[in-house]
């Protein structure tokens, strides 16, 4: 059985992997090699014809599959302008990729405060209607985000919203704070009351305890709740192309600026970006393994 599983184990990662480990290739391919009908696993060098390149307007650069320029250090160079204006605008794909993380991780950080803060008051205090506000914060995810991209965008102009980092970390804050609050409750009603209430006679204040001991307690939904919001973050393009297409643009929206490129899409460029785009995710899921682990089985037994 064990062999069983192992193999299971490891075709199941080697099909997930796979996306992955094409894009890499990719990213060290010439241009020409990416588009080639004739599919190339690795970029050997010394391709013996411009047919195993495919596309004989790329003579010049097509005797090899090894790239004379690294896409992965193209991506810190700034574009070429032609004029002073294009020069001011002029971003390297890491000036996007700073955008991303500064509104990811500012809005991830507000989602998962507010969202235990609420979650708190929901668990352990008696409110009025507290059953038909939950299900009222969970509506808000009933319908699609971008059936209120016109009445939100008409509301950020008048507040000078656009085209800002505060913008994007508001919308994204209010639109997961309901998975916040939902994901964080479960986790605080399976903390015991007792450890609070020993706190107050101890002479705690209610935000001692709440920070002492339901805080340090609820880290495990924290992290599972920050990883959801974050991703939900980091991937997001319709409010962002909508709302941010001039400035403080971030890594989904400069991907889809490259369509329509005149010299064709840099096919290994967008490879090595989307390789580190999704870098970032990988490594902040990793370090929270433990509370991921933890956090699919919380509460599910009771003694």
């Amino acid at each position: 059985m064990n062999i069983v599983r192992v193999l299971v184990i490891v075709g199941y990662l080697a099909i997930a992997c796979l996306p992955l480990a094409w894009m890499a290739l990719t990213s060290i391919k010439q241009p020409a090699a990416t588009i080639s009908t004739t599919a190339k696993i690795l970029p050997l060098l010394g391709a013996d014809s411009l047919a195993d390149v495919g596309d004989a307007a790329d003579a010049g650069n097509a005797h090899s599959f090894a790239p004379t320029t690294s896409a992965y250090a193209e991506l810190a160079r700034k574009p070429a302008a032609e004029t002073p204006e294009e020069a001011a605008r002029g971003r390297s794909f890491l000036d996007y990729l700073w955008t991303s993380a500064v509104i990811g991780v500012l809005s991830t950080a507000a989602t998962v405060a507010l969202g235990t803060a609420c979650a708190y008051g929901f668990s352990r205090f008696r409110i009025a209607g507290s059953k038909d506000w939950l299900f009222f914060i969970l509506s808000t995810r009933f319908m699609p985000p971008l059936a209120v991209v016109a009445p939100v965008l008409m509301m950020y102009r008048q507040f000078g919203l656009p085209n800002t980092y505060a913008g994007l970390v508001i919308l994204y804050t209010a639109f997961n704070l309901s998975l916040a609050v939902w994901l964080m409750k479960g986790f605080i009603d399976d903390i015991p009351r007792a450890y609070e209430e020993a706190a107050l006679v101890d002479g705690y204040t209610r935000m001692q305890a709440f920070w002492r001991i339901i805080v340090p307690q609820a880290r495990t939904g924290m992290a599972v709740t920050a990883v959801f919001c974050l991703i939900s973050a980091w991937n997001e393009f319709g409010f962002a192309m909508t709302l941010n297409n001039a400035h403080a643009v971030t890594v989904p929206v400069y991907f889809a600026g490259l369509q329509g490129n005149v010299k064709g899409m840099p096919w290994p460029q967008i490879a090595a970006g989307v390789l580190v785009f999704v870098a970032p995710i990988v490594v902040f899921t990793v370090l929270v393994r433990h509370h991921l682990l933890r956090g699919v089985t919380f509460g599910t037994v009771k003694q």
